[in-house]
């Protein structure tokens, strides 16, 4: 599965973009500012139904326009998939597949499985839990759909317990059937979303250490492990245990909402020993992992997007990045980088299948 032809209509900063890309790797390189990263994130919008960076779909409208358009033509399997993507402020945003409009956007996630490594990610490090839980949660959902109605149903519930403790005055007494009615609802979803949450880091980590390993070449040792209460006790238990205190604080204070994943390096948190060069190596092992595993859930290789990852790194690391994701497991590639040399030294280095484009006035010329 690959993107073969990419059409842009006042999407970001471009009125009209359209570029022909290889079924391997694709580097595109050019200064900042000239829109490297908006070509990368139109391929993950048709992906997600969403952009990477922003939940307003008006802000991915071209500045004095009115509309975008993002048009894809895909390979699944020696046929051609045609995948649609309209937005107009105040109307329905449109996603289309071979001109058939979806009802649902949910039943087009997946269909394009998709990983993107961005330097936005650092927030999984520098950010607080809740930028850690989205990664675990963004990584089930979208092929566990069970997970997800679970999911749903814990925040929903989760908002209505919170609302009761909150709205209820102090010197009232507080509806404790009502209240153990939303315990034992969270107790069920919360019950199963930590059992796979735990699984998915079990399966991920070997893969995670195994990759950074390659990039760093053996210099430091890392880990992942996912933080819960959920260990000790069950929720169901920790919840009446602990009533008094969501009472005193009119907050529900334990819970799955309330887990972490803990990223250490030589024993310590990497967010406070690592160098920016190791966080970043961090991070992009990470992705890599996630791409495996996904890549094992729905039987195909994701297209995964590299944008502007080499920054921070040395010479060694881009290497070692560049080799692994040029082998057989991977399928379709784009990178971006600011500089033309750095990128087409490595691609000459490993060899291999790619097209190389130089961005500026926002139009792709080959570099041959």
């Amino acid at each position: 599965m690959s993107l073969h032809h990419l059409t842009l209509t006042n999407f970001k900063n471009y009125q009209s973009l359209e570029a022909d890309f290889s079924t391997r790797i694709n580097c595109i390189t050019g200064d900042n500012g000239e829109g490297k990263t908006n070509i990368l994130d139109a391929i993950y919008y048709m992906s997600f139904c969403k952009s990477f960076f922003t939940s307003l779909d008006s802000q991915n409208i071209r500045h004095g326009e009115q509309f975008f358009i993002i048009q894809g033509q895909y390979y699944f399997d020696g046929q051609t998939e045609e995948i649609y993507c309209g937005f107009e402020p105040g109307k329905r945003k449109r996603f289309k597949r071979n001109k058939k409009e979806y009802e649902r956007f949910a039943d087009h996630i997946g269909l394009i499985p998709l990983v993107m490594v961005s330097p936005y990610d650092i927030n999984l490090i520098i950010g607080g839990s809740d930028e850690r839980r989205k990664f675990i949660d963004g990584i089930i959902s979208q092929f566990d759909k069970e997970y997800l109605l679970h999911y749903q149903r814990y925040t929903k519930i989760l908002a209505q317990r919170n609302h009761l403790l909150k709205e209820t005055p102090q010197t009232w007494q507080i509806d404790e059937d009502m209240l153990q009615i939303y315990d034992d609802q969270l107790a069920e979803s919360g019950q199963i979303i930590y059992q796979r949450r735990k699984n998915f880091v079990t399966e991920i980590e070997p893969i995670f250490q195994r990759y950074f390993e390659t990039i760093s070449r053996g210099k430091e040792k890392v880990s992942l492990e996912y933080q819960t209460t959920l260990d000790e006790k069950p929720l169901g238990q920790q919840l009446k245990e602990n009533r008094a205190i969501d009472l005193a604080t009119r907050y529900t204070n334990f819970g799955v909402h309330k887990d972490d994943l803990e990223l250490g390096m030589s024993g310590q948190p990497i967010k406070r020993l690592g160098s920016q060069g190791q966080q970043k190596t961090y991070l992009v092992a990470m992705k890599l992992a996630q791409f495996e595993y996904i890549g094992k859930l729905c039987g195909q290789k994701p297209i995964l997007l590299l944008d502007d990852i080499f920054d921070k790194l040395d010479q060694s690391r881009v290497e070692q990045i560049v080799n692994l994701v040029t082998q057989n497991n991977f399928g379709q590639i784009f990178i971006t980088d600011t500089s033309a040399d750095r990128i087409q030294a490595v691609l000459d280095k490993v060899g291999g299948e790619h097209r190389h484009y130089n961005l500026k006035d926002n139009a792709l010329t080959p570099i041959i």
